[in-house]
């Protein structure tokens, strides 16, 4: 498969890009920097991996360079099998309303729900090329969410996060049903509380199980499936 991964530079995005190179996976990593303080573990994995992996310089805010990207991919490669929408940012978590920051709630949907549509703008025809080629079993669009975007669940606080990621599942929903008529799934995952600059050090989960588990999601699931928003085993998330 041909993998498109948003915020490739660490955490679980580092993760998704390490175990499809490791499964023969040709891997796009998307990073907003390409400086070389802010890739060396994906520099890291070119060295190892050669042929199998192309650095993007891509900024999920900036449609332009989104654009650019996706020419590059078109121009090099033709078609893209799987987008996976991971790059996030999570602010002002304790804030109570009386205290938020406005600018940082509207950075916080600039990236975390802006930022997938305007990815799966430009990248959805590199990927019903995929389709029309049929040379993978797969295409997919993730989209990387969290149970903090439960309605259902929600708590009182961490409002730009909880709300972007709202937003993001619905994002998901309507391009679930946009593209029912295409073989192109379309999945919103909670990936769980892991070990990354998110999630901190005490989190229970390694990003690199998660990594595997949505490798595992991808190849047996279709946009058949009933549900849009489910976690990295498959399970039902409620919205």
């Amino acid at each position: 498969m041909k993998v498109l991964v948003t915020g490739a530079n660490r955490g679980l995005g580092l993760a998704l890009v390490q175990q499809g190179l490791a499964q023969g996976h040709i891997m796009f990593a998307a990073v907003r920097s390409v400086a070389d303080q802010h890739i060396k573990g994906l520099q890291q994995l070119k060295a190892s991996f050669e042929g199998q992996l192309r650095i993007l310089h891509m900024d999920v805010t900036n449609e332009k360079s989104i654009k650019q990207a996706a020419d590059a991919v078109k121009w090099t490669d033709q078609y893209l099998d799987v987008v996976i929408n991971n790059a996030a940012v999570l602010n002002e978590r304790e804030a109570k309303i009386e205290e938020l920051d406005i600018q940082a709630c509207s950075h916080a949907f600039d990236v975390n729900t802006l930022g997938p549509l305007r990815v799966v703008k430009h990248f959805l025809p590199l990927l019903k090329v995929g389709l029309e080629e049929r040379v993978s079993d797969t295409q997919a669009i993730l989209n990387i969410s969290s149970e903090a975007g439960s309605i259902t669940n929600t708590g009182p606080l961490d409002y730009p996060y909880g709300m972007s990621k709202a937003a993001l599942n619905m994002l998901t929903e309507k391009l679930k049903r946009y593209l029912q008529q295409d073989d192109i799934t379309v999945i919103c995952i909670h990936p769980g509380w892991m070990q990354t600059d998110m999630g901190g050090n005490q989190a229970p989960k390694d990003p690199n199980e998660t990594a595997a588990n949505l490798y595992n999601l991808l190849v047996r699931s279709r946009n058949t499936e009933p549900y849009s928003f489910v976690d990295d085993l498959g399970q039902q998330m409620p919205l």
